[in-house]
């Protein structure tokens, strides 16, 4: 069965992306955040919602048959969001600054003006991370190993 595809709601998804990166201009500063993290600081539950209302924009991309490395690069970006923006106090500032929604829609909008080239370039920074992440968790296992051999070692003499 064919995939279903349909436009982009633009107006509409960059609307949801004003209002949770940048709908609110800080007093006497020249920045702008959104409802995003002030959701987020809502105990418990904020994360999650905020992550809902940004998941809203990956999904539309991908009904929309924006390809798959575009699709899991603006997932990692919400990923960032919501990870290091539950830490308490730091995150919050993080949130403030990374703006995931922002991000994605450029991310799609370059993609609509040059799809070979940002397909390509997030193919290759996709798998970069993967291969970072395998790495570390790699190193993880041995670190762990090496631990584990020393206590031997040392309860066995």
């Amino acid at each position: 069965m064919a995939k279903e595809q349909h436009t982009l709601p633009w107006d509409r998804l960059n609307r949801l992306a004003w209002l949770l990166d940048n709908s609110i201009r800080l007093p006497g500063l020249n920045y702008r955040i959104g409802l995003d993290p002030l959701i987020g600081l809502v105990p418990g539950i904020g994360e999650t919602v905020g992550a809902l209302l940004s998941m809203y924009i990956v999904v539309e991309a991908a009904r929309s048959g924006v390809p798959l490395a575009i699709i899991m690069r603006m997932g990692l970006n919400v990923v960032m969001e919501v990870l290091l923006g539950s830490i308490p106090l730091i995150g919050d500032l993080f949130d403030m600054a990374w703006k995931a929604n922002a991000r994605n829609m450029r991310l799609m909008q370059r993609y609509a003006a040059a799809p070979r080239k940002n397909v390509l370039v997030s193919t290759l920074l996709m798998w970069m991370v993967i291969l970072t992440v395998g790495m570390v968790i790699a190193a993880g296992f041995y670190v762990g190993i090496l631990i584990l051999r020393a206590v031997w070692t040392a309860l066995t003499g």
